[in-house]
């Protein structure tokens, strides 16, 4: 099963303004570069903020700096970071870039929300067979075909009864780590009642019980 994180998938090669770039100079940035955001760095090439073209529209004045128009402080990730978890951080925090940093919080790429699509545009047939062949296999260790799995548009559905031993929100866990997973849906059972349940479904009763009831 391929984890892939933000250094396998980042772009090294990464436009980048200071705080005292112009308004001027952020547009031909962009437009040089081909790109609709940059990073904004300071003396030692520490992320201090981001720049998008959203924060160029908003602008009525045109005699203001990144530091003005910066939405700060920036939100980074690593390079041994999940790819998954860089795709979660953009939705919660709606942005489409996340500048990527070093130990000491220096810029050494970026990871986009276009990178991080073409990632998670894997078929369901390849997400069924690495879940089918690398995560049931180390999680559940049931008989064949007593685990069924079934993918549409990334959503796992796991269906079937696993020996009593079997760690079932581990094996949820380690599905919901295959890249291109976005959901799963867990009908996992052991075939063991609790014996709370037993007892709504008509059991016998206690001595305590019948007293109460008689």
């Amino acid at each position: 099963m391929q984890t892939l994180t933000v250094g396998q998938i980042m772009t090294s090669r990464v436009a980048r303004a200071r705080p005292g770039t112009s308004f001027e100079g952020l547009v031909r940035l962009l437009r040089r570069r081909g790109v609709s955001g940059v990073p904004v760095l300071d003396r030692d090439d520490k992320v201090v903020g981001v720049v998008s073209e959203k924060d160029l529209e908003k602008t009525r004045e045109r005699r203001v700096t990144a530091a003005e128009l910066m939405s700060s402080p920036a939100i980074t990730m690593h390079p041994e970071q999940r790819a998954v978890d860089a795709a979660r951080i953009m939705d919660r925090h709606r942005v489409n870039r996340l500048p990527v940093v070093d130990e000491e919080d220096r810029l050494i790429g970026i990871v986009t929300r276009g990178d991080l699509l073409r990632l998670f545009l894997r078929t369901d047939a390849a997400i069924r067979a690495d879940i089918e062949g690398q995560v049931l296999p180390r999680t559940v260790r049931a008989p064949e075909g007593a685990v069924r799995v079934a993918v549409h548009d990334g959503v796992v559905m796991l269906d079937g009864q696993v020996p009593a031993t079997v760690d079932i929100p581990g094996a949820v866990r380690q599905t919901w780590r295959v890249d291109g997973v976005t959901g799963v849906v867990s009908r996992l059972h052991t075939g063991h009642e609790p014996t709370g349940d037993r007892k709504r479904a008509g059991g016998p009763k206690s001595p305590a019980e019948r007293e109460s009831a008689g």
